[in-house]
């Protein structure tokens, strides 16, 4: 793999980067302003039996399946994690996140806590978990009512949900309260760059080394 790259370009595997938070945290906006920014990274295209929103594409912003599809996607081992979610499954394919990860590139998800879990039992190594707080549960509440999407049965169930959501912050990696987006935005990119940075993912550093010994 990229074995003739420069010497001095150290090739890395990439890394699964997972956003979880209770709805209305924010964590969209955030991945969204991350990407803008870095090429590297992509947002993994998650697979739902949910009906798709009026602004959403097929393919672009889910794949969507009914559930007899769904459920024969996970028989055959073809998704990394899946849970079901305000009545409807969400699930993340596996070919197209392995063959990322080995290109070197980046994914992100945009995923609950029991996907989270999922996939830190079945790939711990790749995985670098964010959990996005919101900054009081006032605020929560007023940014699910502005986005104008759901009926206000709807913002309630949400709103009961995030505090058992809330409480598995303590299971991720890093956790940061989004007060502010351009912060929160910058913690996050600090945050990425740290972990592309770490030993074990620069696959390519004995490569690297042993040309700066060999005088090159």
């Amino acid at each position: 793999m990229n074995s003739t790259l420069p010497f001095n370009l150290i090739r890395r595997r990439g890394l699964m980067l997972v956003l979880s938070s209770p709805s209305g945290a924010g964590k969209t906006t955030l991945s969204r302003r991350l990407m803008e920014n870095d090429k590297e990274i992509s947002l993994s295209i998650s697979v739902t039996t949910r009906a798709p929103r009026k602004n959403e594409t097929n393919g672009l912003d889910y794949t969507f399946v009914d559930a007899t599809e769904f459920n024969l996607m996970i028989n055959r081992g073809q998704l990394l994690e899946h849970a079901k979610v305000f009545g409807n499954y969400y699930g993340t394919p596996r070919a197209p996140v392995n063959a990322a990860l080995e290109k070197g590139r980046d994914v992100m998800f945009d995923i609950d806590w029991q996907g989270s879990q999922q996939l830190a039992e079945k790939a711990r190594d790749d995985l670098v978990s964010i959990f996005i707080l919101p900054p009081s549960w006032a605020e929560l509440e007023r940014r699910l009512m502005g986005r104008a999407q759901d009926g206000p049965s709807e913002i309630n169930l949400r709103m009961a949900k995030a505090t058992d959501e809330m409480s598995h912050w303590a299971e991720y990696d890093y956790v940061i309260v989004n007060r502010d987006i351009d912060q929160s935005v910058e913690a996050l990119r600090s945050i990425l760059l740290a972990e592309r940075l770490k030993r074990q993912r620069q696959i390519g550093l004995s490569d690297f080394v042993g040309g700066l010994q060999a005088g090159r």
